[in-house]
């Protein structure tokens, strides 16, 4: 994978990730919501996931969005310092299949085994 792509791919991985942590700090918000409402006695509804249980699930989600996000904006630094992507574990370059799939990946396949 040539850098001009792989700095394209970043992008678009990141503006996937930036959209899916907008998404889900909206679903935060409606829950938020939710919660004010007077019947939140959700704990013990039969017909539903409780507020708390997806409250927690959304927050994991979007610390994960959080995490990506990061994650893709030091590799986009690091490629525009033109740094080759390397395993940060034994520094061996990443595969390009690697990088298409996961282009902040920060570890060679054997590593992330």
């Amino acid at each position: 994978m040539d850098e001009g792509s792989h700095a394209s791919r970043i992008a678009a991985e990141r503006v996937v990730a930036q959209e899916r942590m907008t998404r889900l700090e909206q679903q935060l918000v409606e829950l938020r919501a939710l919660r004010r409402g007077e019947s939140d006695d959700d704990e013990h509804d039969p017909d539903g996931v409780p507020l708390s249980e997806e409250w927690s699930r959304l927050e994991g989600l979007r610390e994960a969005a959080a995490r990506a996000i990061v994650e893709l904006d030091a590799a986009a630094d690091a490629v525009a310092r033109g740094e080759a992507p390397r395993c940060v574990r034994c520094g061996a370059p990443i595969p390009a299949g690697r990088l298409a799939v996961r282009p902040q990946a920060r570890t060679c396949v054997a590593c992330a085994a």
